[in-house]
């Protein structure tokens, strides 16, 4: 059933997603009188599709049809993408067959370099004004969530916080010198910003200050040890019991918080883990609160060392909620726009030097499906910022200089404005075909990675 979901809100995202960026080149398209051969959710064979001249209908059209300027709605059978086909423009298409005569008017070959830059960076506005609208409302309609704490919670043994000698308790004041108040901006320093480097944490112990150094790459392998890093003010509860378990029959139950265990104060779902697994066969005590009665319950743990509970966490700190106002969410809109471009840019960059791992910095269709999933699960709102973070994503990558992406067809583009003259088209499909082999080399790639690392 997991898989089902991902699959579904995967094919949603990418629809979402292509069918935005398609739009953009099919509208500008329109407007500079260009005609649209075909407009195309997905690459590869058309399943179905409708258009002017034949209707409905399924499989690929007739070879020697013509649309008589009509564009052809279709849908292929490779959900990894889409395209708008311009009459005249080479393109990943292949089509070469209108270089058997001359430019027409309605051709993309026949206008000039303005309107040709129009067309091809219209896909790449339109993701971000997509972006762009999500933030703004999602800034509108929602108050900006503050948790009011930076104070360590559970350091578990050899993770890289114990190596960085923090301990619980520990309040966090800067990070390499930038005061900290919110716990979200400890997060976001950690391990966004300061991704794949090493860092100085200034702490206040026991009313001592002290500086210390992190690793990032350390902080991520924690991480995907599921050693979460959460504040003090954490609580973990009991999000469901199994049947017949020890837990069960000591009387523990569903939405218990669990305070205690053999006197030792619970705040991480690791730490809970820890102290159950190390008494195995043996009784141990937990103090829950249920409702507002607070129980003490004996429980003893499998051979295996299990009591037979799924845990959730829940944080209480003090939360400060920030409102906007139209204009201020625009704004902060833009902001995020700006940050989240840095940051990928900052990300790649750190890639190229060996500083973050290919895997922690992209993800390929195994990965989003998988946020796409767990965000919709949360809310909408949080489903919608994670599409617009792709929706800006895909924009940065498609305006790269690159071969069979937009910023390729528009280098070439401003290439012949410089010389005048237009680049032979078959060297255009030689850079096509080049292009369009590394790029499936590199989504073998990260898929390849995705599978690895999930």
């Amino acid at each position: 059933m997991e898989f089902f979901n991902s699959l579904l809100y995967f094919i949603i995202t990418i629809a979402i997603l292509v069918f935005v960026h398609e739009l953009g080149h099919f509208v500008a398209a329109k407007l500079t009188a260009m005609r649209v051969d075909a407009f195309a959710i997905g690459f590869g064979y058309r399943l179905f599709g409708y258009n002017k001249k034949l209707g409905f209908s399924f499989g690929s059209l007739p070879k020697d049809i013509d649309l008589e300027g009509n564009t052809d709605y279709r849908l292929c059978i490779l959900p990894l993408g889409g395209y708008v086909k311009v009459a005249g423009m080479i393109d990943e298409s292949m089509d070469k067959d209108f270089l058997q005569h001359e430019p027409q008017p309605w051709e993309f070959r026949s206008k000039s370099s303005g309107k040709k830059l129009f067309v091809l960076s219209a896909g790449v506005l339109m993701n971000i004004l997509l972006a762009l609208g999500i933030f703004w409302g999602i800034n509108f309609t929602r108050p900006a969530q503050h948790l009011k704490t930076t104070t360590i919670g559970y350091v578990p043994s050899k993770s890289s916080l114990e190596l960085a000698s923090l301990k619980t308790n520990d309040k966090i004041l800067s990070i390499d010198g930038n005061p900290v108040k919110y716990w979200e901006e400890v997060l976001n320093y950690i391990f966004v910003k300061k991704i794949g480097e090493e860092f100085t944490i200034t702490i206040q112990r026991e009313g001592k200050i002290l500086d210390l150094q992190l690793e990032s790459k350390l902080l991520q392998s924690d991480k995907k040890s599921g050693l979460a890093f959460l504040p003090r003010e954490t609580k973990v509860f009991i999000a469901d019991v199994i049947s017949n378990s020890p837990a069960e029959k000591s009387g523990l139950m569903k939405n218990d918080t669990i305070l205690f265990v053999n006197n030792t104060e619970i705040i991480s779902s690791r730490q809970l883990i820890d102290i159950i697994s190390s008494f195995p066969e043996k009784p141990i005590d937990m103090i829950v609160q249920r409702k507002n009665d607070t129980l003490k319950i004996q429980v003893t743990p499998t051979k295996d060392g299990k009591i037979g509970i799924l845990s959730g966490i829940m944080i209480y700190a003090p939360v400060e909620l920030e409102h906007y106002n139209f204009i201020q969410a625009g704004f902060k809109a833009f902001e995020n726009i700006y940050e989240n471009t840095l940051l990928f840019f900052s990300i790649i960059a750190k890639v190229i030097t060996g500083k973050v791992e290919f895997a922690n910095a992209f993800g390929g269709p195994i990965r989003i499906a998988k946020m796409a999933a767990q965000t919709a699960d949360v809310n909408l709102l949080s489903f919608l910022n994670f599409l617009a973070l792709l929706s800006l994503s895909l924009a940065i990558i498609n305006i790269l200089p690159f071969p069979v992406l937009d910023g390729g067809h528009i280098l070439i583009v401003l290439l012949e404005g410089i010389l005048k003259r237009e680049i032979s088209p078959k060297v255009k499909i030689i850079i096509q075909n080049i292009g369009f082999v590394i790029l499936l080399l590199f989504m073998a790639f990260v898929i390849y990675s995705d599978i690895m690392n999930y």
